[in-house]
């Protein structure tokens, strides 16, 4: 199937919405079932590469490593990840 046939099977109009922030998109998947919505996917390949991140360590205070688990599971992620999203965040103010 070419990309072209690829795009008129997908949906012109969604019900689904344009998400501003991911609380938003988090706040409408609490509330709906994505099995409603089966109509309106289509498969994509996924391509797999090799890792390429490399780690950092970081020391952190009690107190902040506590705040830093809550903050984090409040968005439903883990601190890993919020600490990448807001670094990454920073670094394309710069």
């Amino acid at each position: 199937m070419t990309s072209k046939q690829e795009d008129t099977q997908r949906p012109t109009t969604s019900r689904i919405p344009d998400f501003r922030t991911r609380e938003e998109e988090a706040a409408f998947w609490d509330t709906h079932d994505f099995t409603d919505y089966l109509d309106e996917s289509w498969p994509v390949r996924l391509r797999r590469t090799k890792n390429l991140t490399r780690g950092l360590t970081v020391r952190l205070e009690p107190q902040d490593r506590e705040q830093l688990g809550e903050l984090a599971r409040k968005q439903g992620i883990g601190p890993s990840t919020l600490v990448r999203m807001w670094i990454k965040e920073r670094l394309r103010q710069t």
